[in-house]
């Protein structure tokens, strides 16, 4: 379960705006790398609509079936805003439907059927 905690305005190349919803999954408790102690977060994800704002401002506090997950992508770099650090990332979350999720933990993928 997701639940849409906000949006983001963005620009296409021609000048037009669109807007995104940002979406976060369940609590996740997790073991810092750094001083092993535990402590809570939650994935987000940003998902484009053909919404205008109005509509999305509406949608805030809706919750919908799905999860939001890791995904590997090409190298990117991202600068960590409480610090200014440029680090590279090779990974993003998307959100992913509660069908997309059974499917894709159950099919084994094409390349591996004979």
């Amino acid at each position: 379960m997701v639940t849409i905690v906000d949006y983001k305005t963005f620009s296409k190349e021609n000048g037009e705006n669109f807007f995104g919803l940002v979406v976060q999954g369940g609590v996740e408790a997790v073991r810092s790398t750094q001083t092993g102690k535990m402590y809570f977060t939650s994935k987000t994800a940003t998902v484009p609509t053909t919404f205008n704002e109005i509509t999305c401002k509406s949608l805030v506090g809706t919750t919908l079936e799905g999860a939001v997950k890791k995904v590997e992508c090409d190298d990117y770099e991202y600068t960590v805003k409480e610090t200014g650090e440029v680090i590279t990332l090779s990974h993003r979350y998307e959100y992913v439907t509660a069908e997309e999720e059974i499917l894709n933990n159950n099919l084994v993928p094409k390349e591996m059927v004979a």
